[in-house]
């Protein structure tokens, strides 16, 4: 088989599923070399077996909102490869979860887990449910509905979800309760959990300080580094704030922050105070982006989904670290980044950056790294978790965030070294799909045809 033949294998069985067929495509291009050298794999299929699920649950959620009418909504689980640790990857709550949009994430996260070097294997699951305007009862009462389904399927050393989009702390706090009275035990079964019930500090900035961690170790490569950078970052969660934060912490200056209405512009640049007024905003109140530009009288503009195109990336800057969702650099944003003058684009979200997007950057020479590679500090720092819960121990804030700057470094290394092996020196996207790759594919040779 060639890779287009296996890449058309993948389109026949999985019609009507771009965002999973975008990730394939991308992971079977960059492996191939892989796969040449190493026929065994090929005769045992592994590239094909790791497209496909090991399991897939879909299922009903039923529950009552605050007048007493009755909701229905789709829950899920991809449990995608369990080759080297137990299925592991959040829970997204967002109108546009469907199954492809599941199976990508949790294809993406096979790759990203092998990267940390921590056993986990690869799943994400979620709702098409909205927690936006909802009231906390009405989020209590689908979280316990959505976990009596789930609970059946998940176990801290079976299936370790996490949150995503829609999922934070108060939503893991609901899922955690309603799991311990199900199962009447009490288990690292999450990740994300509250500092006084298992969870682990430097978790809520993990992918965030992580993102900004392996895009100093590109840059020190180039003997630069964050500091006097004018960086560009999409999103206002959490992964926003914490590398909005942590850019900050290093010397650079932001100067965009968005949401699902629009986006800010701040010459002037974020600031720790801005910053603090912003976090308030999202994760307290819950309010939109616009407060932000009228509260300190910068520019603020609406945003088209159905545009392809987004003017967030319109804007002059050393470098772009989109962390909003899939999809949300296209081919004229690239062109723009380089037009204003960008020279490196991590990734915090996962898959935001189009395939041709990518083509783009790299073949005009702006640093770019998969989200697979630099947005792996959040579920490392989630496996982190996973292991003091095994111990039944806590780390301190210094002994995590030690632990997460090795495992950025040693990922950003291990890139490096995958994609100079295969004849793509520099080439982070391949170096990560290779070195993911190889981990997962040798562990699945040892075990067998299962």
């Amino acid at each position: 088989m060639t890779s287009q033949e296996i890449i058309a294998l993948v389109k026949q069985r999985n019609p009507n599923e771009p965002e999973f067929l975008q990730a394939a495509e991308e992971v079977i291009l960059s492996v191939w070399p892989v796969l040449e050298r190493n026929p065994e794999f090929v005769k045992l299929r592994l590239l094909e077996r790791m497209l496909e699920p090991e399991r897939m649950i879909t299922f009903r959620v039923t529950w009552l909102d605050d007048k007493n009418n009755v909701q229905v909504n789709r829950g899920y689980r991809v449990q995608m490869s369990s080759a080297i640790g137990p299925y592991k990857g959040g829970l997204r709550f967002h109108p546009s979860v469907n199954p492809s949009v599941l199976k990508f994430l949790a294809f993406e996260q096979i790759f990203k887990n092998a990267l940390t070097g921590i056993p986990m294997g690869g799943g994400k699951g979620g709702s098409d449910f909205d927690p936006k305007g909802k009231s906390d009862a009405e989020v209590m009462k689908f979280c316990q509905a959505f976990m009596g389904e789930l609970a059946r399927h998940i176990n801290h050393r079976l299936d370790v979800p996490a949150g995503d989009i829609g999922v934070g702390g108060r939503e893991i706090g609901y899922l955690f309760g309603a799991y311990k009275k199900i199962k009447n035990e009490f288990t690292g079964v999450l990740t994300g959990k509250g500092i006084g019930w298992g969870g682990s500090l430097i978790r809520t900035e993990a992918t965030g300080y992580g993102l900004i961690y392996f895009a100093e170790h590109m840059l020190q490569e180039k003997k630069d580094s964050i500091k006097g950078k004018t960086c560009l970052v999409s999103g206002s969660g959490n992964v926003a704030q914490y590398a909005i934060e942590k850019i900050i912490h290093l010397g650079g200056k932001v100067v965009t922050a968005s949401d699902s209405n629009g986006f800010i512009y701040d010459a002037a640049g974020i600031t720790q105070e801005k910053l603090e007024f912003l976090k308030d905003l999202k994760n307290n109140r819950r309010g939109r982006i616009k407060e932000y530009a009228d509260t300190f009288k910068c520019e603020y503009q609406t945003l088209d989904a159905n545009q392809n195109q987004n003017p967030i990336w319109n804007i002059k800057a050393d470098c772009a670290f989109p962390c909003a969702t899939q999809n949300e650099v296209h081919e004229k944003d690239a062109r723009n980044l380089i037009k204003n003058g960008v020279k490196l684009l991590a990734e915090g979200a996962n898959m935001p950056t189009t395939i041709d997007a990518i083509n783009i950057l790299i073949e005009n020479g702006v640093m770019y790294a998969p989200g697979k590679a630099s947005n792996a500090g959040g579920v490392a720092t989630s496996g982190l978790e996973m292991t003091q819960n095994y111990m039944g121990s806590s780390w301190t804030s210094e002994e995590v965030d030690a632990k997460l700057h090795v495992i950025m470094k040693d990922i950003h290394q291990a890139c490096l070294d995958a994609a100079k092996v295969y004849g793509k020196p520099g080439n982070y996207l391949v170096g990560a799909n290779i070195a993911g790759f190889l981990k997962v594919a040798k562990a699945m040779q040892a075990q067998g045809v299962i």
